[in-house]
């Protein structure tokens, strides 16, 4: 089956006064029409960005975005506004990205007005039920503001949102981190509902190693701005290679009964993302590095059939494990 959406090489650098700070470094993925693709990574790694660049928020500095197959790297003005009927995206801070001034009613009606779809007010107004109806928010709330909700009633805003135009491909930033336990549940499930009733297609971005396991086919392992290791999610948990994805899975909170869970804690410095020297970036925080991860960057080639990572090491490292 061929990608919905497909990213090859992409990489945005944004200019500081000490040079080029590399948040997206030559990432390639594909998803899968009505598959999810979850982004991890700590804060900073890049994984908003990608999301951002993707649907064309940002500007990429080089690479290609396909789309149901046509290259839309370079699109703009008209065709960019035409591919958002396609593309949309929840944010993570339910409350700041949505406008304090609008009722909820309005909110999800603005982008429905904006590309005329529908004929009248009545129409709108139905409209504007309909996708309340699908997201869990009572119809007597249509005339509140969001100040005056819980998390969870605006994040369900921002998904009838991003629902308004029927779009094919969603980038989900962080949408559940600001939310309660119980209400992050809900609003997956809610999700994971909409995904199989209307074939969407996500880039669920997180860096909640059990939130992604929950919901993507594929996961993308991100580290200042590069591919450290990709495969799909039941893979990744049952063996995962690279040193770095091994933390991030020690970190996850489980009960165990009768003693202490195993942590790997991560140490040294944490390398600058503004003009990156050559070799592997975690190189400084790895117990395994040598000088050849300081002085060569690392493949991103396959362990084993469709898991790759990028690691010199990868092989003697598992042989330890």
């Amino acid at each position: 089956m061929s990608a919905l959406i497909e990213v090859r090489d992409l990489k945005k650098y944004f200019k500081t006064p000490k040079g080029n700070l590399h948040a997206v470094d030559g990432v390639s993925f594909g998803i899968e029409r009505g598959k999810t693709l979850g982004v991890v990574g700590e804060s900073g790694c890049g994984k908003s960005t990608l999301g951002r660049v993707t649907i064309h928020l940002l500007e990429a500095t080089s690479g290609r975005i396909f789309f149901e197959g046509k290259d839309i790297s370079q699109i703009g003005g008209a065709e960019v506004k035409r591919y958002r009927q396609d593309m949309q995206m929840i944010f993570q801070d339910p409350y700041s990205s949505l406008d304090p001034r609008m009722s909820v009613s309005n909110i999800i009606a603005e982008p429905l007005r904006i590309y005329r779809k529908c004929r009248d007010e009545a129409e709108l107004g139905a409209q504007v039920g309909r996708l309340m109806d699908r997201v869990g928010l009572a119809r007597r709330l249509a005339d509140a503001y969001p100040h005056e909700l819980d998390g969870g009633r605006r994040q369900r805003i921002g998904v009838a949102r991003a629902l308004s135009l029927n779009p094919k491909f969603i980038v989900c930033d962080e949408p559940v981190s600001a939310l309660d336990v119980s209400i992050q549940a809900q609003i997956l499930n809610l999700m994971q509902d909409l995904q199989a009733e209307l074939d969407l297609t996500f880039l669920f971005i997180t860096h909640n190693m059990a939130v992604v396991k929950h919901i993507s086919d594929e996961i993308l392992v991100m580290y200042m701005g590069k591919m450290v290791e990709s495969a799909p999610s039941g893979s990744v948990f049952a063996e995962r290679f690279h040193p770095y994805t091994k933390a991030l899975l020690a970190a996850v909170p489980v009960p165990v009964l009768g003693g202490k869970k195993e942590r790997r804690l991560l140490k040294g410095e944490i390398s600058s993302p503004v003009n990156p020297k050559p070799g592997c970036r975690f190189a400084k925080r790895c117990e395994f590095a040598t000088e050849l991860c300081s002085a060569e960057e690392p493949p991103f080639a396959e362990a084993k059939p469709g898991h790759r990572v990028a690691c010199h090491h990868v092989k003697s490292i598992n042989a330890l494990a």
